[in-house]
């Protein structure tokens, strides 16, 4: 039996969670219609109500910000509805729920936008990527730019889907800025070729992080807002900045300053490599006020070996929580994991999502 600083209960905010475990959000594509999350998403979460902080899979704000089918929003009473089912539940476990609030930005497709509308992100770039649509892998659409006049539209989606949060009864937010979406690829040198103040200087291109930021935490409190970032991640036709270091330390003193709860940190490629590009996370770790959860490819030794150099306070963990829906027990026991099917990781219904055998199960 572990007696790794893993388990330890840890505060974050005004909660108190009961082990250093997070889920990390994973895109599960099983919305039913109007976007509203899937009914069986209730037992999918509450079954992995042991970790320490679930974070949701990413929800639009809006339907401009959808980029793949079937994924949830909350940006409709129906969509609230929805999503208070599943945060009851979590709560009736004990845990503790965050929604990870997402606009895709270029990562979308035409079909799924307003009145068949282009995508919008910083700068009108198509991304070398494909989405999911209509059940097959398609190139995403060729985006427009943001006009300077939408950008106070934009942030009031994010403020409202932060009130709809609250209101489905979350334990807070966390605001996507990682991954190539969105806020990232306004952040970034190489989808971001504005001449306006959101464009140019790492100061500008900053700016709509840490406005959505400021806004959100305003709106329901910076004790209930975190945020996820991906400093050196290619993901999505993401080129990584030569000032990556000096970009995402900037971005993250700013969001120090809005005294956020939590920094989310993809660490290296998502989904792959954590040594892809130089970066100093403990930059990241040393500028941040809050609690600073680490990401991408941890197991068992790693998180420990991490958390024992205090270089994070919570870790979070991805594809082991799908197939896992008892990580937390099988890690304190040293009990082997289940593996994934990933031919269910996207689309479908209970097969794959909430039939994961548990230890007791098993035995």
């Amino acid at each position: 039996m572990s007696t790794s600083k893993l388990f330890e209960p840890y505060k974050v905010g005004n909660i108190t969670l009961s082990n250093r475990t997070a889920m990390a959000p994973l895109t599960r594509n099983r919305a039913v219609g109007g976007f509203v999350p899937n009914p069986l998403a209730v037992d999918y979460y509450s079954q992995r109500a042991s970790a320490g902080l679930l974070i949701t899979e990413a929800s639009q704000i809006s339907q401009q910000g959808q980029g793949y089918q079937d994924t949830p929003g909350i940006y409709t009473q129906e969509q609230v509805a929805g999503w208070k089912k599943v945060a009851d539940a979590v709560h009736a476990k004990g845990g503790h729920i965050f929604i990870q609030l997402w606009h895709v930005g270029r990562i979308s497709h035409s079909s799924l936008q307003p009145n068949g509308g282009k995508p919008v992100s910083a700068s009108a770039i198509t991304a070398k990527t494909k989405t999911f649509v209509n059940n097959s892998f398609t190139d995403v659409s060729e985006p427009r730019a943001l006009e300077l006049a939408e950008i106070p539209g934009l942030i009031d989606d994010y403020k409202r889907a932060a009130r709809n949060a609250a209101e489905a009864g979350f334990d807070g937010v966390e605001i996507h800025a990682a991954n190539g979406y969105l806020l990232e690829q306004f952040a970034r040198a190489s989808t971001n070729k504005r001449t306006d103040a959101y464009g140019g200087s790492i100061e500008n291109r900053s700016k709509l992080i840490l406005e959505v930021a400021q806004a959100v935490s305003k709106e329901i409190g910076s004790d209930k807002t975190g945020i996820r970032i991906s400093p050196v991640t290619p993901a999505n036709d993401a080129a990584i900045d030569d000032d990556a270091q000096k970009l995402f330390d900037y971005i993250t003193d700013g969001l120090s300053a809005e005294k956020l709860v939590y920094l989310h940190v993809v660490e290296g490629a998502t989904g792959g490599p954590r040594d892809n590009a130089p970066f100093d996370y403990t930059s990241l770790r040393k500028r941040f006020s809050g609690t600073y959860i680490a990401n991408n490819g941890f197991d068992l030794a790693l998180a420990e070996k991490v958390l024992a150099a205090d270089a994070a306070d919570l870790i979070a963990f991805g594809k082991p929580f799908i197939s896992n829906p008892d990580l937390v027990e099988r890690l304190k026991v040293g009990a082997a994991l289940n593996e994934p099917d990933k031919a269910t990781f996207y689309g479908g219904g209970a097969k794959g999502y909430t039939d994961y055998p548990t230890l007791a199960v098993a035995k």
